[in-house]
């Protein structure tokens, strides 16, 4: 364990998961003067893909975990990235994309799940811009996607 932020998050009961690789032609992060840009981590865990449709298959609790998993896996990202969570200095803004049913409104209270979940892991430096959108499909039939830009030092 680093620092500060992975012994929240041990406290929160979560362990860091390596990064994945991805599963198409980009790459994970890109660094951009002072700021990582973390391409749209799904909802899989341990190798298990968190499907569903809100509104359809999924409720709304299931789907914050989903974007609960979401947000592990970018904090996966970043380490890899930077090797160091205490290295971050303010998360900017999440893009989160949640799998609905054409009537389901709700996906802002779905992205909660990773919104809170960055604001517990770095405090204050976790509060963020964000966009909580409805799609019609994601890869792999996912729940949720979640992508970042994240401040560094």
């Amino acid at each position: 364990m680093s620092g500060t932020v992975e012994s929240k998050l041990a406290s929160l009961g979560i362990t860091v998961p390596v990064a994945t690789a991805p599963a198409a032609n980009y790459v994970p992060t890109v660094i951009s003067g002072n700021q990582l840009w973390v391409s749209g981590q799904i909802s899989i865990a341990d190798g298990k893909l968190i499907t569903g449709k809100l509104g359809v298959d999924t409720d709304i609790d299931a789907g914050k975990a989903a974007a609960r998993q979401c947000a592990i896996n970018i904090i996966a990202q970043i380490k890899a990235a930077l090797g160091d969570l205490d290295r971050v200095t303010r998360v900017v803004k999440l893009s989160g994309f949640v799998n609905s049913a054409p009537d389901f409104v709700d996906q802002p209270k779905v992205v909660n799940g990773a919104s809170d979940l960055f604001v517990e892991a770095f405090g204050d430096a976790g509060r963020h811009a964000r966009s909580a959108v409805g799609v019609a499909a994601l890869p792999f039939g996912v729940a949720v996607e979640v992508e970042a830009v994240v401040e560094f030092a």
